[in-house]
């Protein structure tokens, strides 16, 4: 990335002078990297400041063709990231009738449950690749086979697996996917939106943004260009190196887990067979997860929640809607680490030691 923002400082829309000639290249490999982790075309690649950028531009932007094609019928899950749950709340106020799909304590959304709610005026099913809170994987591989006699759009907020996970992204049939440069290794600030052609026909997308023709005119606005650079790197390197990578996060999961499991009662939050190996949702027996945090800030940095809502002090809505209560759910905490992480024997028994000291 540093070159870009030192020798080739060029924007990439300059293409009068080599400045931006260079520039211009590089932001093309880069999104050539990034569209070769799920097999799609570069053009198809609508670089977004993040996947919840994307993920507003996959919904708010179908909502004039919604209207013009007499389809306001959407279908989604209560277990969402809030860059899905609240534009879809948004599209309810204006007219669209959106239902979304329960999931029981497994955390694992139903495709017979998702089928059963598609009717002939549906424009859209989104759902996530992967729970950001729980680590649990949800079955876009069987609905995006389930909705092949369909011509509902398909949108899979794919953040968490994107580069660790992505065979199921390449799927044809999943014709908008949202993604965040950070999740893979890259720079914070950076992501996109994977709007893939049916035949030679683009998603009728509008753009929420408007001043540029950048990205196809979907994201207009000054491309970032050492922030793109870097996600391409990112998404190459993820992609390549994603078999070690998994079997990495793999060996440090169990080894957290055995020990935790060896000195307390604790439980894997949602149907383990169906976790991501780099996040584990743990919920320790009589023990309240502020507690645990504040105790253990020194040894581990952990949270009860997602990033993006660990501010509020309300539970968790992923929590509540898998039928946690809140005193259940005042136990839970979130443990994440990427494939470099390592955890030494005397880091693990100073972490049991803090933990301890919160056992009545």
């Amino acid at each position: 990335m540093m070159p870009y923002l030192t020798d080739s400082f060029g924007n990439a829309g300059s293409r009068t002078h080599q400045f931006g000639s260079e520039a211009s290249k590089a932001v093309e490999r880069a999104r050539r990297q990034v569209a070769d982790v799920v097999a799609c075309d570069p053009n198809e690649v609508v670089f977004t400041p993040g996947a919840t950028a994307a993920s507003n531009l996959a919904l708010l932007g179908l909502a004039a063709h919604g209207r013009a094609a007499n389809k306001r019928h959407i279908v989604s899950t209560t277990i969402e990231h809030k860059a899905t749950l609240e534009p879809l709340e948004r599209l309810r106020d204006s007219g669209f009738e959106v239902e979304l799909c329960p999931v029981g304590r497994s955390g694992r959304v139903d495709t017979e449950e998702m089928q059963s709610r598609l009717r002939e005026d549906t424009l859209l099913v989104s759902m996530m690749a992967a729970n950001n809170e729980t680590g649990i994987t949800q079955p876009v591989d069987e609905v995006a086979t389930m909705l092949a006699g369909h011509d509902a759009y398909l949108h899979v907020d794919a953040a968490q697996t994107f580069g660790k996970f992505s065979e199921p992204l390449a799927s044809s049939r999943i014709d908008l996917v949202s993604v965040s440069a950070h999740k893979l290794g890259g720079p914070k600030g950076i992501g996109c939106l994977v709007a893939r052609q049916r035949k030679w026909d683009r998603p009728p997308l509008e753009p929420l943004v408007l001043g540029g023709g950048q990205e196809s005119g979907l994201s207009p606005g000054t491309q970032p260009v050492h922030q793109i650079v870097g996600f391409g790197a990112a998404a190459q390197l993820a992609s390549g190196n994603s078999e070690a990578n998994r079997a990495r996060t793999v060996q440090l999961r169990n080894q957290l887990l055995d020990r935790l499991s060896a000195d307390f009662e604790v439980a894997v939050v949602g149907d383990g067979d169906y976790s991501l190996p780099h996040i584990l949702s743990l919920s320790f027996r009589d023990i309240d997860a502020e507690a645990l945090m504040l105790a253990a800030r020194n040894n581990v940095a952990i949270s009860n929640g997602s990033a993006c809502t660990s501010s509020s002090y309300e539970p968790s809505h992923v929590l509540t809607a898998m039928g946690f209560t809140e005193q259940e759910s005042a136990t839970v905490t979130r443990w994440s680490w990427g494939p470099d992480t390592a955890i030494e024997e005397e880091e693990l028994n100073a972490l049991a030691s803090s933990i301890r000291r919160l056992v009545v």
